[in-house]
């Protein structure tokens, strides 16, 4: 739980500094090089270090993780964030990845997920779609494009997150290969298209980006996630993100100045506690039901 914790944190933390950026002068483009060209050097000793050295099998599910969970991944969530607000994209894509990260398990794995947590990830729904028609009422019809786009990001996620637990990798191995990877993938391009926009910013803004999306979120949040997954298990680790909207909602207050409405409080509070309920484990019963009716 300290674990998942230290990644709710962090996560929350995001989706705010990143919408933050965006209005002034960085934008996504220098974002996520940063985020992933820093988390690329920060863990080169790793992949470099002789005893550390991955089998060519790891670097084929590392470039997988990597587009799952990596540079696409960032880009779809940014977006959102510039299509929608702080709130309604911390939301979608982090309350929708656990409700797919179970139903992924349910539907492919035959993971039985019990009552209890069935019922949270309906009540994880309820409160979605309450916040996005009450945000709706206020602002006016959300925009498509950037829901879509939140939808994508929380079912590669979820896929993400089902396939590392199966991988054999560690939480900081998975941390490396992505960064590796989304490294190559994305940082020529963004220097050989032009994309910089670091003269326009102060050196105090490019050093709290290189703290926060380098070290932070490309560091330290993918090894703590990575570790609750392993620890609690997919469900519970993933349930306990779904509380980042609140988390966000709240830094959004004094940090970008969108204050939710009391119907969007309500819709966040419902959220809250159908994340509750589906971070529980599901009993030793529900789990053995779908293994014993394949067996059969």
């Amino acid at each position: 739980m300290i674990w998942a914790c230290a990644s709710l944190l962090i996560f929350s933390g995001w989706f705010v500094v990143t919408r933050f950026s965006m209005a002034r002068n960085l934008q996504i483009w220098d974002i996520t090089a940063l985020r992933f060209g820093v988390g690329a050097l920060l863990f080169a000793p790793v992949l470099l270090h002789r005893k550390s050295r991955l089998p060519p099998a790891a670097w084929r599910e590392g470039f997988l993780f990597a587009l799952l969970w990596g540079a696409p991944f960032v880009l779809l969530v940014a977006l959102g964030l510039q299509l929608t607000s702080a709130a309604q994209a911390a939301s979608i894509a982090t309350t929708l990845m656990p409700v797919l990260a179970g139903l992924f398990a349910w539907l492919f794995l035959s993971e039985g997920q019990g009552l209890r947590r069935w019922i949270g990830y309906a009540a994880i729904c309820v409160g979605l779609a309450g916040l996005v028609a009450s945000g709706a009422a206020l602002r006016g019809p959300p925009n498509i494009g950037g829901l879509l786009a939140l939808v994508l990001a929380a079912a590669m996620w979820a896929s993400y997150t089902l396939r590392f637990r199966k991988s054999g990798l560690t939480a900081i191995q998975s941390a490396a290969v992505i960064c590796v990877w989304s490294s190559v993938i994305f940082v020529p391009a963004y220097l050989l298209l032009g994309l910089s926009h670091f003269a326009l910013a102060s050196a105090s803004e490019i050093a709290f980006q290189i703290a926060y999306q380098g070290i932070l979120m490309s560091g330290v949040a993918i090894v703590t996630f990575n570790r609750s997954v392993e620890q609690l298990g997919t469900a519970a680790a993933t349930s306990v993100i779904a509380l980042l909207p609140a988390v966000a909602s709240g830094l959004a207050i004094p940090i970008l100045g969108e204050i939710p409405t009391a119907a969007e409080a309500a819709a966040i509070l419902v959220i809250v506690a159908g994340a509750l309920l589906a971070a529980r484990p599901a009993s030793a019963a529900a789990v053995r039901a779908p293994l014993q009716s394949k067996e059969n």
